[in-house]
């Protein structure tokens, strides 16, 4: 069984990407492994955020490990809120606040087309590798359902009705970007 450390504080994103890896792999979040910081994200691409979020758990661990992030992009608004989706609103992290945000910026444009990106940094026996996976969906005018996280209540992805938020986790799985960038992962691990 592959062992390895996810770089992450975040309880939704371990539910997620646990639900998608299944009994072949061995995930231990931070606080499992002992490890009770909170890494920055100040750079300004996805790919710069997840590296050195692994990178910082592997010089400290020496352990294999994996990193995650993650941003809403959308077109009308030149691919914001992007690495700032987190911390749109402010650095509080408020999702009510970020969610408000962009609807009122997005009340001038007719296009509403928007897509989740997630990257996943891996460092395996000290070399790091990238995935990406990527959902394109829209952003509806109010919030509707009460699951997910973060923008879930306002972002339909193509070939859907339902907002993420009014899925369950196994629908959601149909659509998510994280979903198909831990397959990714996870293929890559098993052709190891």
């Amino acid at each position: 069984m592959n062992t390895l450390i996810f770089a992450t504080n975040n309880p939704n994103k371990v539910k997620e990407i646990r639900a998608v890896l299944g009994d072949g792999f061995d995930i231990i979040t931070l606080k499992e492994a002992g490890i009770l910081i909170d890494i920055p994200e100040p750079h300004d691409s996805l790919n710069a955020n997840a590296s050195q979020k692994s990178r910082t758990i592997y010089q400290l661990t020496q352990k294999d490990c994996f990193s995650e992030d993650t941003g809403l992009e959308v077109t009308a608004l030149n691919g914001a809120p992007g690495v700032r989706s987190a911390r749109y609103a402010g650095d509080d992290g408020n999702a009510e606040k970020n969610m408000e945000k962009l609807l009122f910026e997005l009340q001038k444009y007719q296009d509403r087309s928007a897509r989740f990106r997630t990257i996943i940094s891996l460092i395996l026996d000290g070399t790091e590798y990238f995935f990406e996976g990527i959902c394109e969906g829209q952003i509806i005018g109010s919030a509707k359902g009460h699951q997910g996280f973060g923008y879930d209540p306002i972002f339909v992805p193509n070939g859907s009705q339902q907002s993420f938020a009014e899925m369950g986790m196994e629908e959601k799985n149909k659509f998510s970007h994280r979903k198909k960038a831990t397959e990714q992962l996870i293929a890559f691990l098993k052709s190891r």
